[in-house]
């Protein structure tokens, strides 16, 4: 199957139009909440909006077609922006949700990735914040998903095992460039689309989901230790008597100010929730990782091999015990920036933003076992 064709799968038994009303009912204010804050066209359906406690087969029909209408329109990214950054939806909306998109007949790439998000999501939210990513086994998230997928039989098929080759190589990158760029999350991706059919096997979606889940859970480790090199960095140029250094590779000035630096760095978390579906303020982190690392003498690829203790020792701390920053509400002065420079960065997993780059150079070469056995 080509990423571009839809999947179908065969139809189950005709659902209740009580039970797709409800769950109309349930999603209509979601999709409406969505379509203010994207400025999405929404044409009116009288009888959803009306909360009709009884409507009518023509009614269900109409509310069904509203539904798939927003499908399309609704991006994957404009889902994530929004789950991430609003308190509408609760963990009984995710399960409708989840339920909305499992029970299409076709599911195309969008509805597909929409699924792995939504599944992560579900699932990060209801994790404790002290589970240590050992005890993230498939059984723990195949329990954490019985909301959504009900019981599932736990024998993996071996082409998952590239989902855990995948984790491994994420777990031995030093910086989050290297993640970035290094050919790791394009696996997940290429994963995904070779399984076709088969990523909606009930298995292969805790196993999609535990991938994403470990995944976010690393990529905010890195994001979290390069931050805080950069902060040492800053601290370390500072006692040095340098109040400027060369940003422009980070779209910086070419003297940038290190208070103002500072300050950028502790607002960070904004900038990321506000643009991250477009995956620039990640390249901004590495790009500006880069240019301190550069004043400092030590190099982006020094800086890779030679990370500060500080920072690494906060990122290994942190381990799978994140707790939440709150967004910065006003950039703080000069002066309170200058008499805290040793402030550090945390981050809860289930408040993650997914991340999205451009796609890399690099091809991804499967063993033989990774490759799912797909029916001609």
């Amino acid at each position: 199957m080509t990423q571009s064709q839809p999947s179908s799968q065969p139809s189950g038994p005709t659902p209740d139009p009580a039970v797709l009303w409800s769950s109309a009912l349930r999603l209509h204010p979601i999709y409406a909440e969505l379509a203010r804050e994207f400025v999405i066209d929404a044409p009116a359906c009288a009888d959803l909006e009306a909360a009709v406690e009884t409507p009518g087969p023509e009614s269900v029909v109409q509310a069904q077609q509203w539904l798939n209408d927003m499908d399309e329109k609704i991006q994957v990214h404009q889902l994530r922006q929004f789950l991430q950054t609003s308190s509408v939806v609760d963990p009984e909306g995710l399960v409708v949700l989840l339920k909305h998109y499992l029970a299409k007949t076709t599911k195309t790439d969008s509805v597909r990735d929409k699924i792995d998000f939504l599944l992560v999501q579900y699932f990060s939210q209801d994790a404790p914040t002290e589970l240590d990513d050992s005890r993230a086994d498939i059984a723990y998230v195949a329990q954490g998903l019985e909301p959504v997928l009900g019981k599932v039989e736990l024998k993996a098929p071996v082409w998952l095992n590239a989902l855990d080759r995948g984790l491994d190589a994420a777990r031995r990158c030093r910086s989050l460039n290297e993640l970035l760029h290094g050919g790791v999350l394009d696996q997940g991706r290429k994963a995904k689309a070779q399984a076709g059919d088969l990523f909606y096997l009930p298995i292969a979606l805790v196993a999609f989901t535990r991938f994403g889940y470990l995944m976010r859970r690393v990529f905010f480790r890195l994001m979290l230790a390069d931050l805080n090199n950069i902060l040492d960095g800053l601290t370390e140029l500072e006692e040095k008597g340098v109040e400027t250094i060369d940003c422009r590779r980070a779209q910086f000035s070419a003297q940038e100010p290190i208070i103002r630096l500072r300050m950028i760095c502790q607002s960070w978390k904004v900038m990321f929730q506000a643009e991250y579906s477009s995956g620039q303020p990640l390249r901004m982190l590495v790009d500006l990782r880069a240019s301190v690392d550069d004043a400092l003498g030590l190099g982006s690829t020094a800086g890779d091999e030679k990370t500060r203790p500080r920072a690494a020792a906060a990122a290994a701390g942190a381990g799978g015990n994140l707790t939440t920053s709150k967004p910065v509400e006003a950039r703080p002065t000069s002066q309170e920036a200058a008499a805290e420079p040793q402030e550090k960065f945390a981050v809860d997993n289930a408040d993650a933003p997914e991340f999205e780059i451009s796609a890399t150079s690099e091809e991804w070469n499967p063993d033989a076992d990774s490759q799912p056995d797909k029916e001609e």
